[in-house]
């Protein structure tokens, strides 16, 4: 299953990120989950959010420059080791990340880790055969 990221491309100056928060709340756009990496000059806003094509719609409106990207979201066992799990399946298939961010979902028991990867469908179809539970847009809507 695949889930629908947003990045938004911020310069690195005071209250951008204020802006971007402020245009998805004003359209009712809820934040699921984000990642924050920065440079000198720039950020890149990585954001799952309740409605990606309104987000979209909205952000690009406000000039601002933003991308959707396909990234998978996997439930495991909050606990030590859960992640290292994961992690050896896809490696052991040759699967490479490029870029992974975290949360706790409703249950203090599971963690939700989003995962982009060179190739999303083959990854989907190895993490199911591995038993590994996927998330879709729905999921997230839910915690």
């Amino acid at each position: 299953m695949k889930v629908k990221q947003i990045s938004v491309f911020l310069e690195n100056k005071s209250g951008r990120l204020a802006k971007v928060t402020k245009i998805l709340g004003a359209n009712r756009i809820n934040i699921r989950a984000l990642s924050l990496a920065d440079t000198t000059d720039f950020g890149i806003l990585r954001l799952i959010v309740n409605d990606p094509e309104q987000a979209l719609t909205v952000l690009r409106q406000e000039g601002l420059t933003v991308r959707e990207t396909q990234v998978l979201a996997v439930e495991m066992p909050d606990q030590p080791g859960g992640l290292a799990g994961v992690l050896q399946e896809l490696d052991d298939k040759g699967i490479n990340i490029e870029y992974m961010y975290a949360f706790v979902g409703k249950s203090a028991e599971q963690a939700i880790v989003v995962f982009r990867v060179e190739e999303v469908d083959r990854a989907i179809q190895l993490l199911r055969d591995s038993d590994v539970h996927l998330l879709g847009e729905r999921d997230l809507d839910q915690l």
